[in-house]
């Protein structure tokens, strides 16, 4: 899988994708992560890509003509048609799904604003998607880029020993995972509950399974819509209403 982050502070990028797992994977042929810089486009002799809005107001907006020189500089070398998606706070909120999906993508270029954000029509030309990793600004575009290159890498084949190294993790499935627990045994007068030492591997996981609709059921019940459970899931559920059920 190829992944291309269209921003001004490519620098800021490479510090980060270079690292831990994504870097491995970048090693390993697994995966190609580039951070592409607009500026190298920018027809100015100053090598400026931007100016002031239409309409007056504060800040500056980046270019069309720099974006997209960069874009097609991007497209033109690859296979197949990049996917293209602009980091925004009014694009819809990334989601553990969304990532699954979006990793099954071969080629993802990724938009990075800055300033006061980028001239209306290279966004309509270009972007496929736009995403969002909360509901709050930032300065730029780079940090949400990193986080949906992360969200994304982990789940491309290779990256992780297997599926079963990111499919038990919390939103994969709509559930929260459940606590987790290390040497040693004893810490600060608190134990790992006796379960996990029993060696018994059916109950094991029975609480594992229960531990994370405790957790999703008290942090998160929204999710649970989207949850797939079966009759044991339910009934556990049901018996995590009765009590407060009971005060009413």
């Amino acid at each position: 899988m190829r992944i291309d982050i269209m921003t001004l502070f490519p620098e800021m990028c490479e510090a980060v994708f270079t690292q831990s797992i994504v870097g491995r994977a970048l090693q390993t042929g697994k995966l190609s992560v580039s951070a592409v810089n607009i500026r190298d486009y920018s027809a100015d002799k100053h090598n400026r890509v931007d100016d002031t809005p239409y309409g007056g107001g504060m800040g500056m907006l980046m270019q069309a003509q720099p974006i997209y020189d960069c874009y097609r500089a991007l497209a033109d070398a690859s296979e197949t048609k990049p996917h293209v998606i602009y980091l925004s706070p009014q694009g819809k909120v990334l989601t553990q799904q969304r990532a699954k999906e979006l990793a099954g993508y071969d080629h993802l270029v990724l938009l990075c604003g800055h300033y006061e954000g980028v001239d209306e029509r290279v966004l309509e030309e270009i972007v496929d998607e736009e995403l969002s990793i909360g509901d709050y600004v930032l300065t730029g575009g780079e940090l949400p880029a990193l986080v949906l290159t992360d969200c994304i890498a982990r789940m491309v084949d290779g990256v992780l020993p297997n599926e079963e190294a990111y499919s038990q993790e919390s939103h994969y499935a709509s559930l929260l995972e459940h606590p987790q627990y290390t040497k040693p045994y004893e810490w600060n007068g608190r134990t790992v509950p006796d379960v996990l030492v029993s060696g018994h591997h059916a109950n094991i996981e029975k609480w594992k399974r229960q531990e994370s609709l405790r957790r999703t059921f008290l942090r998160r019940p929204e999710l649970l819509e989207n949850a797939q459970l079966d009759k044991s899931d339910r009934k556990f559920l049901e018996s995590l209403q009765k009590p407060a059920e009971d005060l009413d």
